[in-house]
């Protein structure tokens, strides 16, 4: 590949809220450009992109599907990528590799929740985007007012380059404003076939306004165009995409299109403006990265005859090949068979095979050059986000960075024949997936699996089922608490046991005392003049450290202890390691009975983000959880809310919070500290695990 094909690729997602029209969208642009030669429907289940089996039953997109489509002598590289919050890790990931994006707005719906999300992810990379404003033939469609929604919710400079002619039923074309005529679909052919034809005269007065806009905004880009523009000269359609073009990869400029993906309007048009507007490898930025030698920064330019550079963005777990490992080439050849170099894990792994993907079929390839988007087989040692190149090169590209897992549950075998099968499938699953986590819970012995809602772990569980028969049972997880006690207590402890040999003797005085918060557990010997030997005293700590790990109120661990050794006896024949141990567990078990004991929680330190028409009632739903705010701080566009609440009352947060906002809201949540739990919560606990007291 010459860098003339290499400015004629394209690699470009489509993104959008869920139920936008992203996978209609595609399954138009597979059948226009002849990928595929038949429509696929979602409705249907047999949307070509959608091929998981959970994907044909619940008609949503699950994880993002490549494929790849010849328009004219241009070859784009498109990733399907998924609407709903909860496979917020598949936008990500495909972001971070792609070059430009199409964005689909619901010609009734506009900027819906996950347009912000998704909008904000490309901001974030700097991806250059085209707008397709869907679903025009929809009852109560409104172009204009989503275009302005686009502008005024996500800070853009949308601008329409075309038209829609009639809404809903009526809807029967376009108006192109850069070469000033209409496009008229046929219905016997798909959308195949159009027309072209006059403006209808009743949209002349818009389409003027809108043309003059146009004009206005691309003859700031370039010194010739605005002269000619202010000098009355007609400005050629050619000139007019150029400057576009150059716009729309600064991020300036979003072009806007109207259309129907459904009634298969309007997308010969978006295929166009991705070859117009979109960038090629060449017009994008050099990626970033560091020599893991030097630490020095480097940047890795989309040269052909350079290293070969590549990053792992995604990992799948096929049926019929095994791992497959889909990368990104950002510079220099990769080929089948030969030797490629992990910089993360400093280990070298073998190219099997090299796939061109198209969703979950195959195409076997030599070789694959810069700015393909490939999946290769053979990858032992790669995870999501590692660099691979070859032998002479010590590039480490930027590293990709995920939200943090925000939802539980605990998950069990369904029978003991299961366990092995129930490990190995959430392994595979993990490795996939990095928003999805397992931990072991030392407190409770239960595998815990986290992940980005209820969505996203209920998806995860039928595909164990589905793909790993495993039969698993799933139940929320049971909040670790710790138990402390309140005040000082002295213990004065003797073990004496005769058995008619040698008996066992141990005598210990203790002090037993809250430790600060956080500070664990600590113990002091104070024995003086020999009253207990040396040799016993370790066992002494031990005893009580013992007792430490499941208190006497409840059961759970006792955190923040302190114990100090103050006198004692022993006995020259019967006293012993074992009895000072028992001596020990048994003082501070009976310290715990008198320190008046308390539960503790854990506290999670809580941060959400969330547009300011929300705050109030995300504030109140804090408080309902017994949290207690922090701090309130404006970020862009949005309030960001600081709050510290009990992890108790957090389970289902994730559900209700996208019920209070409308979707609109992200949070984070991380462990904390432990704090008391109020007396009337602590009664209720206690009543659960020893019946009514």
């Amino acid at each position: 590949m010459n860098l003339e094909k290499l400015s004629k690729l394209r690699n470009i997602g489509i993104m959008a809220h869920i139920d936008a029209g992203k996978t209609t969208t595609t399954e138009r642009i597979l059948y226009y450009t002849g990928r595929s030669h038949r429509i696929g429907e979602v409705h249907d289940g047999n949307a070509v992109m959608d091929w998981m089996q959970q994907e044909k039953e619940r008609g949503i997109t699950i994880t993002s599907a490549t494929t790849t489509c010849d328009w004219g002598d241009n070859r784009i590289n498109i990733i399907d990528t998924p609407g709903h919050v909860d496979f917020t890790a598949e936008v990500e990931r495909s972001l971070r590799v792609l070059d430009g994006a199409v964005a689909i707005f619901c010609g009734v719906g506009g900027v819906e929740p996950q347009s912000e999300t998704v909008w904000r992810q490309a901001d974030k990379y700097n991806v250059p985007r085209i707008a397709f404003v869907n679903k025009m033939d929809r009852t109560g469609a409104d172009y204009y007012y989503v275009v302005n929604m686009i502008k005024e919710q996500l800070k853009s400079n949308p601008l329409p380059i075309f038209l829609p002619i009639g809404t809903g039923e009526l809807f029967t074309g376009i108006v192109d404003l850069i070469k000033m005529r209409s496009i008229l679909y046929k219905s016997e052919s798909f959308g195949a076939e159009f027309e072209y034809g006059d403006i209808p005269k009743d949209m002349i007065d818009v389409v003027e306004k809108h043309r003059y806009h146009l004009l206005e905004e691309v003859a700031s880009y370039n010194d010739k165009l605005l002269e000619k523009y202010l000098n009355g000269e007609q400005l050629k359609s050619e000139e007019i995409i150029d400057a576009l073009r150059e716009g729309t990869l600064k991020g300036d400029i979003v072009p806007v299109i109207a259309g129907s993906a459904f009634k298969n309007k309007g997308i010969q048009e978006v295929l166009n403006a991705i070859i117009n507007y979109l960038p090629s490898p060449l017009d994008i930025q050099d990626i970033k990265g560091i020599d893991s030698k030097t630490q020095k920064s480097v940047e890795v330019k989309p040269n052909i005859n350079g290293p070969m550079v590549a990053l792992a963005f995604k990992l799948m777990t096929d049926p019929y090949v095994g791992k497959l490992t889909y990368l990104r080439i950002y510079s220099g050849v990769l080929k089948s068979g030969e030797y490629i170099y992990n910089t993360i894990t400093n280990k070298r792994e073998r190219v099997a095979r090299i796939l061109r993907m198209h969703a979950n079929k195959r195409e076997d390839l030599n070789k694959a050059y810069a700015g393909d988007i490939v999946a290769v087989i053979g990858l032992k040692n790669t995870q999501t986000g590692n660099t691979l190149t070859d032998k002479n090169s010590n590039i480490v590209l930027e590293k990709m960075i995920f939200p943090n897992p925000v939802i539980s549950v605990a998950i069990e075998p369904s029978s003991k024949a299961d366990q092995e099968a129930l490990f190995n499938g959430l392994t595979k699953l993990s490795d996939e997936d990095p928003t999805f986590v397992i931990k072991s819970n030392e407190d409770t012995g239960q595998t815990v699996i986290w992940g980005m809602g209820e969505l996203h772990l209920e998806i995860i569980v039928d595909r164990l089922k589905r793909e790993f028969n495993v039969n698993a049972h799933i139940g929320n997880p049971q909040v670790a608490y710790k138990e402390a006690i309140t005040k000082r207590v002295e213990v004065n402890k003797k073990f004496v046991k005769q058995t008619g040999g040698k008996g066992q003797y141990a005598h210990v005085v203790m002090s037993v005392f809250p430790n600060k918060r956080g500070a664990g557990y600590t113990f002091e010997s104070k024995i003086k003049g020999g009253a207990i030997p040396k040799e016993y005293i370790a066992s002494v700590d031990k005893g009580a450290q013992e007792v430490c790990k499941s208190g006497v109120l409840a059961g759970y661990e006792v955190q923040d202890v302190s114990v100090e050794l103050t006198d004692g006896s022993y006995h020259e024949v019967d006293s012993s390691e074992m009895a000072f141990k028992v001596a020990g567990s048994l003082a501070v078990r009976e310290a715990f009975k008198k320190a008046k004991q308390v539960l503790l929680e854990p506290i999670m330190s809580l941060e959400v983000t969330v547009p300011e028409q929300y705050l109030g009632d995300v504030m109140g739903d804090i408080s309902s959880r017994r949290g207690k705010i922090k701090g309130i701080n404006p970020r862009n566009d949005v309030q960001v809310v600081n709050a510290k609440v009990p992890l108790s009352e957090m389970f289902g947060y994730s559900t209700d919070l996208r019920s209070i906002t409308q979707g609109r809201s992200i949070f984070s949540m991380q462990s904390d500290n432990y704090e008391q739990v109020p007396k009337s919560i602590e009664d209720k606990l206690l009543e659960k695990i020893y019946g009514k007291i």
